[in-house]
């Protein structure tokens, strides 16, 4: 069953051309069922009382107050001229109906409390010609205007009931469009966190990747008059790394593509060993403390710890110069990881993103953001006495 098919079936309503051609029709019917009374029993105040009742109904949408007070007045003048009950006193009920939907509820409360006392003053009115006074009139009179006033009442309460929902229905139209910004807003944003996430992961892909290539090439070409040996496996790296690169950067374009890519999961703890074994083949002096066995983290964790400790390998490459020591630290913490990455190399003079020195770029400014979102501080900066420092703390 289909999900249309099991909605209730919603009412039929006119539209604006509609209600404009129904507000005509009542008040042609009336107005002109009033003055034929009228013309039929030969009294011709009869008509004009109908016409001035009935008529002013056609704009009652429209200026519902103004209606209200013509048709009340013309009502009042009834009471100087005629004293028995008319056809076109139907319109005063439908004069306080309008008042009470279209227009305000001060306007409402108004039109009730003077259809209330205007009951009153008809029912007396009514009866006193027809009544001695000696016979208890009282008790006509309030049966008269109790009838009178039900119906006052029952206008009153349809039109504040109409206006209420319609209110109560513009305000679900409006939190529905506010919703509807809200989750397009949502979108918007997490695409662009998705896009800036990607972003991130081809910065450390590439600068990586590139980095490994450029020392291995450099050694190659080196070495290559004196020991071919050591060039051949330098170009050999250089196309393994370029290779995992490629795929790498293939999976994060299939990321903008579609959800399911197809290719392997992210890197984690487990693939700390293997990053690490990579950069001292690359030539880095490394002295590596890893927590052994490996912490069970969640896959965000694993993914952050290692593109810290790959992007900060690759600064150290890239701007630490000559170093005879580099420090890799990774040890389990009270809440968290910690990821320590130090060098001896040139320190200060190493570009920094964050202090806009020449060569910094945007390894250390999306580490920062990486580590914030996972909820975690990042600090960076020159060692006293030379030398570089990353130091990451990651909660679990």
């Amino acid at each position: 069953m289909s999900t249309t098919s099991a909605l209730p079936r919603q009412p039929r309503r006119l539209g604006p051309r509609g209600t404009r051609w129904f507000d005509r029709g009542v008040a042609i019917a009336l107005t002109g069922a009033s003055v034929l009374v009228g013309v039929a029993a030969g009294a011709p105040e009869w008509a004009l009382l109908g016409l001035l009742q009935c008529a002013p109904l056609w704009w009652r949408r429209r200026f519902p107050v103004a209606v209200y007070a013509a048709v009340a007045a013309a009502s009042a003048l009834q009471v100087l001229l005629v004293d028995m009950p008319l056809f076109s006193q139907l319109a005063y009920p439908v004069a306080v109906y309008a008042a009470a939907r279209h227009a305000t509820a001060v306007a409402g409360a108004v039109a009730l409390g003077v259809g209330l006392v205007a009951s009153v003053t008809a029912a007396w009115d009514w009866t006193s010609p027809y009544v001695d006074p000696a016979d208890y009139p009282l008790e006509q009179v309030v049966s008269y205007a109790t009838t009178i006033g039900v119906i006052v009442v029952a206008a009153w309460a349809l039109g504040t009931l109409g206006r209420t929902r319609s209110a109560y229905v513009d305000a679900l139209r409006a939190h529905a469009e506010q919703v509807a910004r809200d989750a397009e807003q949502r979108a918007e944003l997490a695409a662009s966190d998705e896009r800036a996430r990607i972003a991130r992961e081809m910065h450390d892909v590439v600068a990586h990747g590139l980095s490994v290539m450029v020392v291995q090439a450099d050694g190659a070409r080196y070495a290559a008059a004196k020991d071919p040996d050591v060039a051949t496996a330098a170009l050999g790296t250089i196309a393994t790394t370029g290779r995992e690169s490629l795929g790498e950067m293939r999976r994060l374009l299939g990321l903008l593509r579609s959800e399911e890519t197809g290719t392997r999961p992210q890197p984690g703890l487990d693939d700390l060993a293997g990053l690490v074994e990579q950069a001292r083949a690359d030539g880095l002096p490394l002295r590596v403390h890893l927590p052994d066995p490996l912490p069970t983290v969640p896959t965000g964790t694993g993914l952050v710890v290692y593109r810290v400790l790959q992007e900060a390998l690759t600064n150290v490459r890239r701007h630490a110069g000559p170093v005879r020591e580099v420090e890799v630290v990774v040890d389990e913490e009270p809440g968290g990881l910690v990821v320590r990455v130090t060098d001896d190399g040139r320190g200060a003079a190493a570009g920094s993103a964050d202090s806009g020195r020449p060569g910094g770029g945007l390894g250390l400014v999306g580490m920062r953001e990486r580590v914030r979102a996972a909820g975690g501080t990042l600090v960076t900066g020159p060692r006293g006495g030379g030398g570089f420092e990353v130091v990451a703390r990651v909660p679990v």
